[in-house]
């Protein structure tokens, strides 16, 4: 009877037992589900509670996930710690401190990766980018370079690579990477807008109006990309596109002075004198209290009049707003040369140019010189 009784209980025993999942293994399978879910405080209660390393990966990228690198860095180096051989551990690790800025903690992991003879290009990237945050330019060319050997198609070291050399106005290296991206992926922006910098920057505005416009077409309708849109097409002399590109800027942002100026620019050279004059004051209504700019503008447009007073007047209320500049008061000076008769009164403002300026500019002071020379002999002989 004793034997019968024992008998039952292990039956029921292992029928509980195959109804139920081990408890170890409940709790991971609901710390996943919390975890996709984005509930990672409670993902990582659970997690605990069901151990092993495994969950001390997920545990790692919960805290991560959160925001709380310190424990997450933590768990991490536990894990790296018992169990080196874990890549997956340590490439999460490094890119965990690249985020915390620990970047020479980076640097030494994703060396360690690298010269593992692991041929992966992400471990030579992220090397790069540990590079770059140290400001080791030389070190991060070589990782990315690397990368790209692993992986011709690896867009964000073709990238880095290409803005590298379009900073350094190296367009035919900055070509090569960004070509080879866009040969990958036609239609990455960040790619495309380096070449359209690329031409813009080696003044080859014809170049860089088609990669421009295909920023446009891509739904990249930042301001930058109307402003040197609009002034590629004014170098281009395509100016009713410019100008309705000038327009288009105004209507994201009518206070920035610069607009207003570009669009003035291409009104004068359209010889809409009128128009341009308008712009102007606007760029100055909105640039105040930084006028000179502005004065110096309608300056050009009255001498194109042929108005020399105008002139005049305009270069002295720009020279008023920046005292400093020797430049505006050279032009007042060349300006009223042509304005005045009298040799006195000409002579007055060269004299004025070298007794503030001196040779701060050679060019215009030499011929500052040369004209208190000629006009003095003038005033001399203009006596006998």
């Amino acid at each position: 009877m004793r034997s019968l009784l024992l008998i039952l209980v292990g039956i029921l025993v292992f029928r509980i037992d195959a109804q139920a999942p081990p408890l170890d293994q409940g709790n991971a399978a609901m710390a996943d589900s919390l975890f996709t879910l984005g509930n990672y405080a409670k993902a990582i209660n659970y997690y605990a509670e069901a151990g092993g390393d495994t969950s001390s990966l997920q545990i790692a990228r919960a805290y991560n996930a959160i925001g709380n690198y310190e424990k997450a860095i933590a768990q991490y180096e536990s894990l790296v710690e018992k169990h080196p051989e874990w890549q997956i551990a340590r490439f999460e690790l490094g890119k965990l401190l690249l985020k915390a800025k620990a970047y020479d903690e980076a640097r030494k992991l994703f060396s360690q990766l690298t010269g593992s003879g692991n041929d992966n290009p992400e471990y030579q990237y992220y090397l790069g980018q540990a590079f770059q945050e140290l400001e080791q330019s030389a070190s991060a060319l070589i990782a990315y370079k690397a990368a790209v050997e692993l992986d011709s198609t690896h867009l964000r070291s073709l990238f880095q690579l290409g803005k590298y050399f379009t900073i350094k106005l190296e367009r035919n290296q900055a070509l090569k990477y960004v070509d080879a991206g866009l040969r990958f992926y036609e239609s990455d922006v960040s790619l495309i807008n380096l070449k359209a910098l690329i031409y813009y920057n080696d003044n080859q505005y014809q170049a860089a109006i088609p990669w421009f416009e295909r920023l446009l077409e891509l739904g990249e309708t930042k301001p930058y990309v109307y402003e040197k849109l609009a002034y590629s097409y004014y170098k281009n002399w395509e100016f009713e596109k410019a100008k309705a590109t000038y327009r288009t800027l105004i209507g994201i942002d009518d206070q920035n002075s610069d607009t207003y100026f570009g669009m003035a620019s291409v009104l004068f050279r359209n010889k809409q004198l009128d128009s341009a004059e308008i712009y102007i004051n606007k760029a100055m209504n909105v640039q105040r209290p930084v006028l000179a700019e502005g004065y110096s503008r309608l300056a050009g447009l009255a001498r194109d009049r042929k108005d020399i007073k105008s002139v005049l007047d305009y270069y002295k209320l720009a020279y008023k707003q920046t005292p400093s500049d020797e430049m505006l008061y050279f032009n007042i000076c060349t300006t009223a040369d042509q304005y005045y008769k009298d040799p006195k009164t000409k002579l007055d403002y060269y004299e004025n140019f070298i007794k503030k300026f001196g040779t701060k500019r050679p060019y215009a002071s030499e011929m500052a010189a040369r004209r208190v020379k000629e006009l003095k002999e003038e005033i001399h002989f203009a006596k006998n």
